[in-house]
């Protein structure tokens, strides 16, 4: 089963001519991604035919996907006795060993052909042989694999996370320093690197450290460390705990890389047994919740978000998570009632300030909105580049409340954060077009912005707007029909090719994109940027009349 999966020696679901009900169900479930409903009809195709390796093989990718390792384990077992070289049945078989501590069979899985990747085998044998108490034999590994340029970043952490674990701080912190060559060291190899200085009692170089890799966003643990760090007290080290926290680092990462350039499935099986190997791993938690929205599994990662602790350093992140999620579903009340518990519970955290005022926008109660940015931008201490979303946001709450001197304002402060931010180049170039102002300025802005994302067709049409409001009308109809073709069904860019094509001779052209426009109309369409009635009159009587009834200018070519 498992269409997604497609490690070496996987077998795909195959339908077959006499499948039975449940297994023609379980197969749709299997090719929609419905984990959930694979476990169900699933099992009951087994009770037909216990040894269908396909739908066994399916039973262990959903129970894993789901987080149920231990539900997963007796479909691996037999799929394992039938076809003794089935990789996922091998995998979930050596997370489980490997978390039940049982080194020895984690050991013969590796040496029988059970494979992760090359260089990640060598590094699991490397900590079940520290799980052995034989740390000499597993330096030995971390250092044969430093040899090596391809993995030794990674072979060279992994040997300071586990100098670290047996109280080797001095040969930890010579590493993850870069005493033995530079380390690219991630959010998690930071802080293990902090841990490590301070328990060297060098707390003004963790802090240097901390700071200098410091995030503009909110990052409460980091900021609980730099805290604690400052009030002179020795942080344990909680990088590595056991040997199983160092294997499910392992498997966090090859989840962590798959989730770029693989199917989202096979990466949520190697964060679902890092999970299953260190269960307060909030990180690798995080992680399979991420994969769960590429899948659009949407009750799933809510669930897993949910899934983190509220003592949790990660459970504001996990909780924005969980709201982002939310809304994403169109589960909008429940999005605003968590984020504004979120925001009067965490003031000092304000993205969920903001995020209630995303939320908020998307429903179009900007009055509200307004207020939740107000209060967020209230508690800004100081400029940061980061923070024009913020503005932009809420300066279009403004324009939409009709107070446009405050909005102007807000654009101008968005631009003066991050001046080549091309959205609020756009925004506020087409606003000035729409208002007829500053055209010349808003021209400048557009080209600016086209230039940033000339594959935008929202942005594009901006252009052609503009060139239509200075009578530049060919100039108009080349920019209309780019963004035209960018986006082909957006009503709005075929009611302004229309115009365009009107503006320059080609009426019956003009009367085409119009109907198009029309025909492309939903509940979702902005019917202040384009009135259908007003569409439906340009049809009937074209464009001059219809300006002429506005009490609009006329159409007047630039000399």
């Amino acid at each position: 089963m498992a269409a997604a999966i497609y490690l070496s020696g996987f077998t795909p679901l195959m339908a077959q001519a006499n499948a039975a009900g449940p297994y023609l169900a379980a197969r749709q479930a299997d090719l929609s991604g419905d984990f959930a409903k694979v476990v169900e009809y699933g099992t009951r195709a087994l009770v037909e035919n216990p040894d269908r390796a396909d739908v066994l093989e399916g039973l262990v990718v959903s129970h894993t996907a789901l987080g149920e390792v231990d539900k997963a384990l007796p479909y691996a077992h037999r799929l394992a006795s039938i076809n003794p070289d089935n990789q996922l049945a091998g995998l979930v078989l050596l997370g489980d060993a490997l978390a039940s501590e049982k080194w020895a069979e984690a050991i013969a899985l590796l040496e029988s052909g059970i494979s992760v990747a090359g260089v990640v085998d060598q590094m699991i044998t490397a900590w079940a042989n520290l799980g052995q108490g034989q740390m000499s034999q597993a330096l030995e590994v971390f250092d044969a694999l430093s040899q090596d340029p391809n993995s030794r970043s990674f072979a060279q952490f992994q040997k300071a996370l586990a100098l670290a674990h047996v109280g080797d701080f001095e040969g930890a912190a010579s590493i993850l320093g870069g005493d033995q060559g530079a380390l690219q060291l991630n959010r998690g190899g930071i802080l293990a690197y902090a841990q490590v200085l301070s328990q060297l009692d060098r707390h003004a170089d963790a802090l240097e450290l901390l700071k200098a890799n410091a995030s503009p966003l909110v990052d409460p643990e980091v900021d609980d460390i730099i805290a604690r760090l400052e009030a002179g007290e020795v942080l344990p080290f909680t990088g590595i705990t056991s040997p199983n926290d160092g294997v499910a680092e392992l498997f966090f990462a090859v989840a962590e890389s798959r989730s770029v350039d693989s199917d989202p499935t096979i990466a949520l099986i190697f964060s679902r047994l890092a999970e299953h190997l260190n269960p307060k791993n909030a990180t690798a938690t995080l992680l399979s919740a991420r994969l769960l929205e590429q899948l659009e599994r949407h009750d799933l990662a809510v669930e897993a978000y949910g899934r983190v602790p509220k003592d949790s350093l990660l459970y504001q992140e996990a909780a924005l998570g969980r709201t982002d999620v939310l809304r994403r579903s169109e589960k909008f009340d429940e999005a605003i009632e968590e984020l504004s518990a979120l925001a009067d519970a965490y003031p000092e955290t304000l993205r969920f300030r903001v995020a209630l005022g995303d939320t908020l926008m998307q429903l179009d109660r900007f009055k509200e909105a307004r207020a939740a940015y107000d209060q967020a931008i209230a508690e800004f201490s100081e400029d940061l580049p980061g923070q024009w979303a913020t503005y932009f946001q809420r300066a279009i709450a403004l324009s939409k409340l009709d107070e446009w001197p405050a909005a102007e304002a807000d654009f101008r402060k968005a631009l003066e954060l991050s001046p080549d931010e091309p959205n609020v180049l756009n925004y506020l170039g087409y606003t000035y077009v729409e208002r007829q102002e500053n055209l010349d300025e808003a021209l400048d802005m557009i080209e600016r912005a086209v230039a940033a994302r000339p594959d935008s067709g929202y942005i594009v049409d901006s252009l052609g707007w503009v060139f239509f409001r200075l009578g530049r009308y060919d100039e108009a109809v080349e920019q209309m029909e780019r963004a035209v073709e960018l986006i082909p069904v957006d009503p709005i860019l075929n009611d302004h090719l229309g115009d365009t094509y009107w503006a320059v001779g080609r009426q019956r052209e003009a009367e085409f994109q119009w109907s198009r426009a029309l025909s492309f109309v939903t509940d979702d369409t902005d019917l202040e940027e384009m009135n259908p009635d007003r569409v439906r009159r340009k049809l009937e009587v074209g464009l001059d009349v219809v300006l002429e009834e506005e009490g609009a200018p006329p159409l007047n070519a630039a000399e």
